[in-house]
């Protein structure tokens, strides 16, 4: 059995790179963050284990408050959009020529279809462009 702290270390250097691959480009809805949420507190739960109640003497599992006490590193969606925001300095300050740029600032000709996304990635990035207080229009 692995203590604690090298099953975060694990956690931390290899699943959540393996879980985040590509996590830059994603646009995610509300659904996509809760099911990421539910498997970081599975993990979570996997690692800090099961906990004593101090009143009744029980054993019951770690409830999310108490496991952002004990995991006091940023969740999983906060690392998805700083990594997300990240990319888009990025890619926002590439000259125009490069792919990354095009992609970027492309507007397209046309509706969604019927049943595509409701969000665009470029409208998660204004979203988050608010949450942080930053109103510059770097993206428009």
């Amino acid at each position: 059995m692995l203590p604690k702290n090298i099953k975060i270390i694990i956690y931390r250097n290899i699943t959540l790179p393996v879980v985040l691959y590509g996590c830059e480009t994603w646009s995610l809805t509300l659904r996509k963050e809760r099911r990421l949420r539910v498997f970081e507190n599975m993990v979570l739960r996997n690692i800090f284990g099961l906990k004593r109640d101090e009143i009744t003497g029980e054993w019951r599992k770690l409830h999310s408050e108490g496991l952002t006490r004990l995991y006091s590193l940023p969740n999983i969606i906060r690392l998805i959009k700083s990594k997300r925001m990240r990319w888009a300095w990025h890619a926002a300050r590439m000259w125009k020529r490069k792919s990354a740029y095009r992609v970027l600032a492309w507007k397209p000709e046309r509706k969604t279809l019927l049943g595509g996304p409701k969000l665009r990635w470029e409208d998660n990035i204004k979203m988050e462009l608010q949450e942080v207080g930053w109103g510059g229009g770097g993206l428009d």
